[in-house]
């Protein structure tokens, strides 16, 4: 048991690691930061999405976002398109589920906002395909011209076209890549912060 626990950390490190000699990603993050940094600038707002734990790291993000992460200043805008329950089971029920986040989209986008998805897999552009809300929520915040990013892995190759910034986890696991996007939001946050309000 006790290798067991040595190994599967040893594999989160690993994939750290090669995060960090990936100059293209640790590029992707540099500029998902400027974005975000430009639309709070501009009194615009973050809008966040995804299924299941990327749905709780949405949750996450916003928090941080809205609230704090490291420093007690003013409250910035982000919006976690998951929180909303009768939002998202009104439209499942009555649009289903592919739209859930490309309405609230249609609701609440507009030019000068960023929307920030975040999937570990493939995302199927067919109805009912899996992550297939995803695919329809980046549609329409192109439509809007919202800058796109996505916190995606190696396995998300379908939506590169629908993203203006694409920072892509280089491993395949599942939770490996979760591990690896908290740690990137948390760096955004940080560094979005500071830049926000420490002179």
């Amino acid at each position: 048991m006790k290798q067991a626990i040595r190994d599967l950390i040893e594999e989160s490190i690993q994939v750290k690691k090669g995060l960090l000699g990936d100059k293209k990603t640790l590029f992707s993050i540099e500029k998902a930061i400027k974005a975000i940094i430009g639309a709070l600038k501009s009194k615009k707002k973050i809008l966040i999405f995804g299924n299941g734990g990327s749905a709780a790291d949405a949750q996450h993000f916003a928090g941080e976002i809205v609230n704090r992460f490291k420093i007690e200043r003013k409250p910035l805008s982000a919006v976690s398109l998951t929180v909303d329950t009768s939002v998202l089971t009104s439209i499942a029920n009555d649009s289903g589920y592919d739209f859930v986040f490309s309405k609230q989209i249609e609701a609440l986008g507009e030019k000068g906002d960023v929307a920030v998805a975040i999937t570990t897999g493939n995302v199927d552009f067919r109805k009912g395909g899996h992550s297939a809300n995803i695919a329809a929520a980046l549609i329409s915040a192109k439509k809007r011209k919202i800058t796109t990013i996505g916190l995606v892995s190696e396995r998300s190759k379908k939506i590169s076209k629908l993203l203006d910034i694409k920072i892509e986890i280089p491993s395949g696991n599942t939770p490996r890549i979760q591990e690896v996007q908290i740690t990137i939001i948390h760096i955004i946050c940080e560094l979005v912060e500071k830049a926000l309000f420490l002179k």
